[in-house]
């Protein structure tokens, strides 16, 4: 009797097991964290919203999603950076034309939605990233109206050492 016990356990072990690595064989991959800049993750669905809804490009780029993730990254550098220094809030028209800018890059109001639906974005987040987006551009104003001709070389510069400094994990890797 102990002897088909332990049998029976030992066939609902085996079959546990079995049930378990088909599950994972057929797992489907739901997003992928690409990069982690100063505790904030970037995934492969930020870079698809980002590049579907027209906020980055990756224009004669040999690997789009490098482009937009590496524009990303910095993104979030900068917006670090302005966390803090605290240029001024921009005004609700300014974000409102913002807004009106992307949904203007879309044939009609249901292809915007619908771009919003596949990106998981709401009207909320998308308010949201267009004002720190004017934020950004409030303190890169600010900190280079001096720089004049020079300004394109300083940012540069800026944004090497924002760089260095940061705590970035970059996880994207291109599949061979």
């Amino acid at each position: 009797m102990k002897l088909r016990i332990a049998d029976f356990g030992l066939r609902i072990s085996l079959t546990i097991v079995g049930l378990s690595i088909a599950v994972a064989l057929h797992a489907e991959t739901i997003d992928r964290v690409l990069a982690v800049v100063a505790g904030q993750v970037i995934t492969l669905s930020d870079v698809a919203a980002a590049r579907d809804l027209g906020l980055q490009s990756a224009t004669g780029a040999a690997d789009p999603v490098r482009a937009i993730l590496t524009k990303l990254i910095d993104r979030d550098l900068e917006l670090a950076e302005v966390e803090r220094y605290a240029p001024p809030e921009p005004s609700a028209e300014a974000v409102d034309r913002a807004l009106a800018a992307i949904r203007a890059r879309f044939a009609s109001p249901t292809a915007f939605e619908d771009a919003l639906a596949r990106a998981g974005v709401d009207d909320r987040h998308l308010r949201e990233t267009m004002r720190q987006d004017l934020r950004i551009r409030a303190y890169e104003d600010q900190r280079f109206a001096a720089a004049g001709d020079r300004r394109a070389a300083v940012f540069d510069e800026w944004m090497a050492g924002l760089r260095r400094r940061a705590e970035v994990t970059d996880l994207y890797l291109v599949k061979p």
